[in-house]
């Protein structure tokens, strides 16, 4: 649907951008006009703060640019990306190359089964540890150690997930949940949702999936820089509510009415969960968590809470833990937010893994005017901790951090070698990871986005004195 037929009686400001109506033509014209209004394929109502500059319309040509390029390469993403993960899982289940052989010669070779409990996804396979025996119950970190578990449970099949949570957990699986996204015209966003239950604690978990590599919706959806303007709260990142379950025409309604055949809206398919969950159990309370895109849905989720003053839940939120999270809003949206965290007493724990590059996009410059906000727990190389306003080198792209960087990547492949030596088999890597980790001698921060890293913080990174759970 093009951006001129949509009504936008929600916002009071939005730039809406549809890479469908940009044409070659259109797009020179964008780059050399200061009229980024009278472009087809951008509709705005921004207001007098809006900054019409080349540095923005630079930033508009590239997210339109790189969503045409996405869609054009979806299939073959899509086709590779399968043909990847199925010979990695290949090599796995036979035990490696040398038992491959073996077992082709034996007639007796394992194949890979997408829907199999044994099945694991690219994300999975960089960090393939499922077992809580790092983390007792009765930890601070317990919390944050289970949503970064979940976080990267969320990015594998339903017989997987279901296998982990009931059968290595001990928990109660409630449902893996593929949700709407009407802007795309499919399912696009994953959910994940399970009941930790531990003596009168009661605790339902919700993972909101990341950005899956050969996903090319997800890259779409990350790289629309849309933006709309809520009054009253400020401006938010236009591909990922769309994501959340943003509805053309009336964008966020309290209540809505949807066919039980179609895919769900995530937002409302989650709140409704909660609701029936909670009412039912007053003991119970409930945890938001997403690693990289899931973490921008898990605040965000948070934020429509707000909007529609959901008591019975807002009360019942013990923390939103995120990681590896990219901005989401603008300087108005981080104040509305602090305020209403602070209100209602929720912990809002935003994980950075050293150099990873995904928690300085989109820029905070005068440009996009993207902020973070709430507590950063900032963790270096050796997994020590600072917890900061903001990460350090906020935006990446500095000339002063080049050297460190490139450095720093070749001591955390030396890492990789002696970490279990040093911390215990559970930390040990594997050979995929160690190859992902190589790519950040020429893009430093691109390994840092890995599960692994993140993992390992929560369990090493000494926290235990910034989460005290009451």
């Amino acid at each position: 649907m093009a951006a001129k037929d949509c009504n936008k009686g929600f916002a009071d400001s939005y730039m809406l951008l549809n890479h469908e109506d940009a044409h070659f033509c259109e797009l020179l014209r964008l780059l050399l006009s200061k009229n980024v209004g009278k472009r087809k394929f951008v509709e705005s109502h921004a207001g007098r703060d809006y900054k019409d500059s080349f540095g923005h319309r630079w930033l508009i040509f590239i997210s339109i640019i790189g969503q045409k390029l996405l869609q054009l390469i979806s299939k073959p993403l899509a086709w590779f990306g399968d043909l990847v993960e199925r010979f990695i899982n290949l090599l796995v289940l036979n035990g490696g190359f040398f038992f491959l052989v073996i077992n082709f010669l034996r007639g007796k070779l394992i194949l890979p089964d997408r829907k199999s409990e044994k099945f694991l996804s690219c994300i999975g396979n960089l960090d393939a540890r499922v077992q809580l025996d790092a983390v007792k119950r009765d930890d601070s970190t317990y919390y944050v150690a289970l949503s970064m578990m979940a976080a990267k449970a969320s990015y594998e099949n339903k017989a997987f997930v279901q296998t982990t949570v009931r059968d290595i957990w001990k928990m109660e699986f409630v449902g893996c949940y593929n949700c709407w996204n009407e802007f795309q015209g499919k399912p696009t966003t994953q959910v994940l949702i399970f009941l930790d239950k531990y003596g009168d604690r009661h605790t339902y978990v919700v993972a909101f999936r990341g950005t899956e590599p050969f996903n090319a919706d997800d890259w779409c959806t990350d790289i629309d820089i849309s933006w709309y303007g809520i009054p009253g709260i400020g401006r938010m990142h236009g591909g990922f509510m769309k994501a959340l379950g943003l509805q053309k025409n009336v964008g966020w309604p309290k209540e809505i009415e949807r066919d039980e055949n179609l895919a769900p809206l995530a937002y409302y398919h989650v709140r409704d969960i909660l609701r029936k969950g909670l009412s039912e159990d007053e003991k119970a309370k409930f945890i938001v968590t997403g690693h990289s895109l899931g973490g921008a849905l898990a605040i965000l989720f948070g934020t429509v809470l707000f909007l529609h003053d959901e008591k019975l839940l807002l009360e019942r939120l013990e923390g939103i833990y995120t990681f590896g999270q990219p901005r989401v809003g603008d300087a108005a949206y981080a104040m509305y937010m602090k305020k209403k965290l602070k209100e209602y007493s929720v912990r809002y724990c935003r994980f950075v893994y050293n150099n990873d590059i995904v928690p300085r996009l989109p820029y905070d410059d005068k440009e996009m005017m993207f902020k973070h906000f709430g507590t950063c727990f900032f963790f270096n190389w050796r997994y020590k901790l600072q917890v900061l306003e903001d990460q350090p080198n906020k935006n990446y792209f500095s000339p002063w951090c080049i050297i460190p960087m490139a450095v720093q990547a070749f001591l955390e492949i030396i890492r990789s070698f002696i970490i279990a030596y040093l911390n215990g088999p559970n930390y040990r890597e594997g050979w995929f990871l160690f190859a992902f980790r190589t790519i950040g001698l020429l893009i430093p921060g691109l390994p840092n986005h890995g599960p692994q890293d993140y993992l390992n913080s929560t369990l090493l990174g000494s926290i235990e004195k910034h989460l005290k759970f009451e």
